[in-house]
């Protein structure tokens, strides 16, 4: 049975960070639910800069990638700088083959 992709994060630093992290796995049954998480964080006047932690996504298909690029794109409308950080083997190769890699700051 597949694990659906959970996102846990904390509230910003002095700084501005906010580090979210991703685990299990991101597909089309939770790619809406993920991409709104992303975008009310990015919201949230304190934060200025959102790292996505993924090294514990199992699993990433095409929904999942465009929630992640809806969310960057609704973080940069807000000011805030979206990164990825850590990529496990199936996302590394998920954005290496869209090329998608200069998206997410890597």
């Amino acid at each position: 049975m597949p694990m659906e992709a959970t996102i846990l994060h904390e509230p910003a630093d002095p700084d501005g960070l906010v580090v979210a992290s991703l685990a299990g796995e991101l597909d089309l049954d939770r790619a809406d639910d993920v991409r709104d998480a992303l975008a009310t964080i990015a919201a949230d006047p304190a934060c200025r800069y959102l790292r996505i932690d993924v090294a514990g996504l199992d699993f990433i298909d095409s929904y999942g990638l465009g929630a992640l690029v809806s969310a960057r794109n609704t973080a940069a409308a807000h000011g805030v700088s979206f990164t990825l950080a850590k990529p496990s083997p199936p996302v590394q190769k998920a954005i290496e083959v869209t090329g998608l890699g200069h998206v997410f700051g890597l």
